[in-house]
């Protein structure tokens, strides 16, 4: 019944869908095609012939998205960033000749993933799962990636399900508690959850989960380090990272950089690069800033810089001296990790909307809270830092993976 429920959904939304692939959020940057929205890795392992190259046609429509071979271990991460988390755990049981496969929902995620494993598709939707696919001996399910036939397909085909860095907020709890049938169900396919804190444990304990271990939160484990080194010549660097729409302008309205100070702004989604590129050039003329775009001219040495590449923020945090933390200025978004700008001693700065990253953000110490975008331009151009009080262990965490 739940499949055929899926298959009508899917049926009824496929004019959507299809209407909606057009966009290039969508769309899978292949190594030759990236251009200005380049995705930074030293040895790119992207194809050009036969991968998906549409996140929406392969996941719904499953066009050049076949079924991955049988393997030891299947990760599912959704995006991006959880495809950066789960990487150091990838490449520790590569090193122990396992075979590992990944499956994402994002184009971003696609190809990050790619750079360093060679099997990786889009999850499709549901009513494909049954048929696409294929054993492995451990399904690992990244936070909140709670799809019922992923996981009651995987422990039908006889693997071991962990639920890794579960986390479940209290403003979330009432909306799954809605369909509480549906995550009971889900529940008893998975063996292990592995949750950030003792509070996620008891909210996903309301919801069926069971073998619940509290091991902190995976992205404090193993941080990812500098890639490159870059350099600058200005003493003081702001950046405003993962921003989304009116954030950079919010923050542009209101900031006015002093002598010796430079501005980085790394935009969240590569599809944004451009109007944002567009935006501070713009701003900067009026303020007689040099600007830049980092893919036309691979440096730092304007004093505002749009750094229109993924893969690179971790470099940028390496040199800042203050981090904006967007995503944290409206409701919608709820906020990004402060793990990686705070591993530097970065002074970060956030919006008061960071309800999906509480526990990370307990975890950091020295963030300052600016209630709106003047606050935060205000506050840019101060020295402090910031510290990560809570960690977990990696190895420990590998342990439960392997078990």
């Amino acid at each position: 019944m739940y499949n055929a429920i899926c298959a009508f959904l899917l049926v009824l939304a496929s004019p959507f869908l299809l209407a909606l692939s057009f966009g290039r959020k969508y769309k899978v940057l292949l190594s030759d095609e990236l251009g200005n929205s380049r995705i930074s890795s030293e040895n790119s392992r992207i194809p050009s012939k036969n991968q998906p190259k549409n996140s929406i046609l392969a996941r719904f429509f499953l066009l050049n998205n076949p079924a991955l071979k049988p393997c030891n271990f299947h990760f599912h991460a959704c995006s991006l960033g959880e495809v950066s988390t789960v990487k150091p755990f990838v490449k520790a049981l590569q090193k122990e000749a396992k075979s590992v496969r990944i499956t994402v929902c994002t184009a971003t995620g696609y190809a990050r993933a790619r750079e360093f494993c060679d099997e990786v598709a889009f999850l499709p939707f549901e009513c494909f799962l049954p048929f696409w696919l294929k054993e492995c001996k451990t399904l690992v399910v990244f936070e909140a990636e709670l799809w019922l036939n992923l996981f009651a397909c995987a422990k039908k085909q006889g693997a071991k399900v962990i639920l890794l860095n579960a986390r479940l907020s209290q403003s979330s709890l009432p909306k799954y508690r809605r369909f509480l049938r549906y995550y009971k169900t889900l529940f008893s396919y998975c063996d292990l959850v592995l949750a950030q804190s003792e509070s996620d444990a008891k909210r996903l304990e309301t919801l069926g989960a069971k073998n619940i271990k509290v091991l902190g939160n995976v992205k404090s484990a193993l941080l990812p380090r500098p890639s490159k080194k870059l350099s600058s010549n200005y003493k003081h660097i702001i950046v405003l990272a993962s921003s989304h729409e009116g954030e950079e302008k919010g923050i542009l309205e209101f900031l006015r950089l002093k002598k010796g100070e430079q501005l980085i702004i790394a935009p969240r989604h590569p599809q944004r690069f451009s109007a944002v590129c567009e935006l501070v050039r713009d701003w900067a003329e009026k303020n007689n800033y040099s600007s830049q775009c980092f893919s036309k001219n691979a440096d730092l040495k304007a004093q505002v810089v749009v750094m229109d590449s993924l893969g690179e923020l971790i470099n940028i945090y390496a040199i800042a001296d203050t981090v904006i933390l967007a995503g944290s200025f409206s409701a919608g978004i709820g906020g990004h990790n402060p793990f990686e700008p705070a591993s530097f001693n970065c002074g970060i700065i956030s919006g008061a909307f960071f309800h999906n990253q509480k526990v990370l953000y307990s975890a950091v110490k020295g963030i300052k809270i600016a209630s709106d975008f003047k606050s935060a331009a205000l506050l840019a151009h101060e020295k402090f830092s910031s510290q990560i009080t809570q960690s977990c262990d990696f190895n420990d965490i590998l342990e439960q993976i392997k078990g």
